[in-house]
């Protein structure tokens, strides 16, 4: 499979400036950043927050959205612990992507390495959507670095559908709407994304980076009743990935350790809805255990 790359060095100058400006509105200036070498490529990380010898937050956003997504979630969570930020390699961003990753193993590998580099045993794993699959596929793989999860319509409890698909691609169009379009349409696309002055310029420049990713392969009954860690799944209740309730039955009836809720108001867009209310309930997870 090839790599995720820009489609030229225009694309990725226009990226990074869009990146950056973004960057300087929304992310903590405390923020650390480095590049972190993986047989994957180099993976850009941004690191905040305190607290010793305490397991992290790694956040992993969901595919096309890089690490500025969270910046609403960031200083919350920091408040508790450390939080390490991640811009996945394959995506939009200052990560560099050198070699295919064809299966969720190996995603689980890459993130593996890049919590080594980082002398991060141990783990609080929070995802959504592709990055949701990542961190299911990292608790299988490597169930004793992932101290819990905290999902957000993750991916991974179907197949992707046509359906979805075509709603990724209308609301990528959207984007690209005037403003008062753009927000009209957020409505009944069910995309707040489309609401979001200030990541827009961020969102229209990812259009020129090429993914080339793996469909997240759904995970079996059996490979969620493995799933040890104590997991907290957030699902829109209009999501337009896969059925809400079916997937937070499959959560009930095969994952011990976790919990479902349904936000009935949102889509696959329920990272964006109550951002500070579901980053308190994030960092609640970990005194859980």
């Amino acid at each position: 499979m090839p790599i995720g790359e820009f489609r030229n060095d225009r694309a990725r100058e226009r990226f990074l400036t869009a990146y950056q400006d973004a960057a300087d509105r929304l992310w903590p200036a405390a923020s650390v950043d480095s590049d972190v070498d993986t047989s994957f490529g180099a993976t850009r990380v941004h690191r905040l927050g305190s607290g010793g010898g305490q397991e992290p937050f790694v956040l992993l956003p969901g595919s096309g959205g890089p690490s500025l997504m969270w910046h609403a979630y960031v200083r919350r969570l920091a408040e508790s612990r450390p939080v390490i930020a991640i811009d996945p390699v394959g995506e939009p961003g200052p990560s560099v992507q050198t070699r295919a990753i064809d299966s969720g193993d190996e995603w689980s590998q890459w993130l593996g390495e890049v919590l080594t580099a980082l002398g991060v045993g141990r783990a609080h794993l929070v995802g959504t959507s592709y990055g949701g699959w990542i961190a299911l596929r990292h608790a299988l793989r490597s169930p004793q670095a992932v101290a819990s999860l905290a999902l957000l319509d993750p991916g991974g409890f179907g197949r992707v559908s046509p359906r979805f698909i075509a709603w990724v691609i209308a609301c990528g169009l959207a984007g690209f709407a005037p403003r008062p379009v753009r927000h009209a349409l957020a409505r009944p696309l069910r995309n707040v994304t489309l609401r979001e002055d200030d990541a827009m310029e961020l969102v229209k420049a990812s259009f020129g980076f090429r993914r080339r990713h793996v469909l997240p392969a759904p995970l079996t009954d059996e490979e969620l009743a493995r799933i040890a860690a104590p997991t907290l799944v957030l699902l829109g209740g209009h999501s337009q990935l896969y059925d809400a309730r079916e997937v937070a039955a499959r959560v009930t009836a095969h994952m011990p350790h976790a919990v479902a809720e349904i936000i009935p108001e949102a889509g696959h867009d329920v990272v964006l809805w109550h951002p500070e209310e579901f980053a308190g309930r994030i960092a609640a997870v970990p005194l859980k255990l």
